[in-house]
């Protein structure tokens, strides 16, 4: 079965930004960011638009939980919560674009 909801982090070229969302459909969501559909978003403003982390849930109000908690934490927490899976950063674009295509 697939997750209700995801969590995923986002950065920029260089890694110097940040960005935690939550969504129900992982793949739209980040055609969206990289294609800067909403351009005064933030993740438009900074160019934030590499996947580098993502989690699936089995509720949307638990991705939700989850969302809020990383977001309250500080960049080191979240670094670490990266390096756990994705030690170097790299895009997980194309990992995401193939799920369940």
């Amino acid at each position: 079965m697939l997750p209700a909801a995801y969590v995923y982090i986002l950065t920029n070229k260089h890694h110097t930004v940040l960005y935690v969302g939550m969504t129900t459909d992982l793949r739209t969501r980040l055609w969206e960011h990289q294609q800067k559909i909403n351009p005064g978003s933030f993740s438009t403003r900074y160019n934030v638009n590499l996947p580098i982390y993502y989690q699936g849930f089995d509720s949307v109000e638990t991705a939700r939980e989850k969302e809020l908690y990383v977001k309250g934490k500080t960049r080191k927490w979240k670094e670490d919560l990266i390096n756990s899976v994705n030690p170097y950063w790299n895009d997980l674009s194309d990992e995401i674009f193939k799920m369940n295509a």
